[in-house]
């Protein structure tokens, strides 16, 4: 599933810099993100890397947008064609 940013975001910004999918932008009071971009960090890292690095853990898993595994794998190869994962992100 992808991830959410809640209410909680202190708009830090540290979440942004770290998707390597470009799915994180700046909102009107929060950070968002893209469920059309977030892989959960598969392909890229273990853990999703937006949720590691938030200081105040606004960024959680959205339930409205669960996805298996290999589905998120596809979507890293079409988001990224060419790129091979890194081991043990999936």
């Amino acid at each position: 599933m992808a991830y959410k940013i809640t209410e909680d975001c202190i708009s830090c910004g540290a979440c942004e810099s770290e998707c390597k999918n470009d799915a994180i932008s700046e909102g009107d009071a929060a950070y968002v993100i893209d469920p059309e971009k977030c892989t959960e960090c598969v392909g890229w890292f273990e853990e999703a890397r937006c949720a590691e690095v938030c200081p105040v853990g606004a960024a959680v898993p959205d339930s409205d947008n669960s996805e298996t595994k290999e589905q998120l794998l596809e979507k890293f190869k079409k988001l990224n064609p060419g790129q091979e994962p890194v081991d043990g992100t999936y």
